[in-house]
């Protein structure tokens, strides 16, 4: 071997001696992009969460401002909670549900009757879920010392309950007895109450709403509204004041 020879062998050895050895190859494990979904998971029900909450909270404040600005038009007053007890009453909705909410109350003089209506929702909780009922109402005085009355639209469970108590009271007016389920503790005072002309006016203004009278106050209860439906609300209440038969007031002073 020459010279030259030898020297190219060194040169050779020499080089691979000092370059670095390649890494092995090794399969990625995808444990960085599983290691961050935990994590992008739980920001993103946080994030849910908190869209929910604001969503409802800008609601309910345009609801009540929705609200003020009706009984600012009606000349009227406005209460976010329930300033006047209302929920003492011992309207038979009042008692309903495992929970009670009263609020947005809209009252004063409005057409020569003293009203006030509200939002109101009941809850039922039965562990495992919770269902919400929600009205709104009107409570109207009346010239009366009522017994409870209560007129509901006649459906499967009313027919059901008549049926079983034999306390649906039946009118003249077929009509009338095939859209209302009426309950009364005095027999006497529910005719009296419900004449001919006040039975005309339920079949004709009545859809969708529940009356109850008791002492010398009637409430009107029906769907959930939105604030600038409130004086067909109001109409209403108004207008079953209005068709209470005077002799009520002469059989049950108040």
């Amino acid at each position: 071997m020459g010279l030259s020879d030898l020297t190219s062998v060194v040169v050779d050895l020499a080089s691979k001696r000092h370059s670095p050895a390649p890494d092995p190859f090794v399969p990625s494990s995808g444990s960085g992009a599983s290691g961050l979904a935990p994590g992008l998971l739980l920001f993103g029900v946080v994030l849910a969460v908190a869209l929910i909450a604001y969503l409802s909270y800008a609601m309910q404040r345009a609801r009540r401002q929705g609200f003020l600005r009706m009984a600012t038009q009606l000349n009227l007053s406005y209460s976010r909670g329930d300033p006047l007890g209302l929920l003492g009453y011992p309207f038979t909705l009042f008692t309903k549900g495992d929970g009670r909410k009263l609020e947005n109350v809209v009252y004063g003089t409005w057409q020569e009757a003293d009203v006030t209506a509200f939002d109101f929702m009941y809850y039922e909780d039965s562990g495992k879920s919770r269902t919400d009922y929600r009205f709104d109402c009107v409570i109207v005085p009346i010239d009366a010392d009522s017994p409870r009355l209560l007129i509901e639209h006649e459906n499967l469970l009313t027919s059901l309950a008549g049926a079983l108590s034999f306390h649906d009271l039946q009118f003249e007016s077929e009509a009338f007895n095939d859209a209302y389920h009426v309950r009364c503790e005095v027999a006497r005072f529910a005719n009296a109450m419900l004449d001919a002309r006040m039975m005309q006016w339920l079949l004709a203004n009545g859809s969708g709403y529940t009356f109850e009278a008791i002492g010398d106050r009637v409430l009107v209860a029906g769907p959930r509204i939105e604030p600038a439906q409130l004086l067909e609300l109001l109409g209403v209440a108004r207008g079953f004041r209005q068709h209470v038969p005077k002799v009520v007031s002469s059989l049950y002073p108040g």
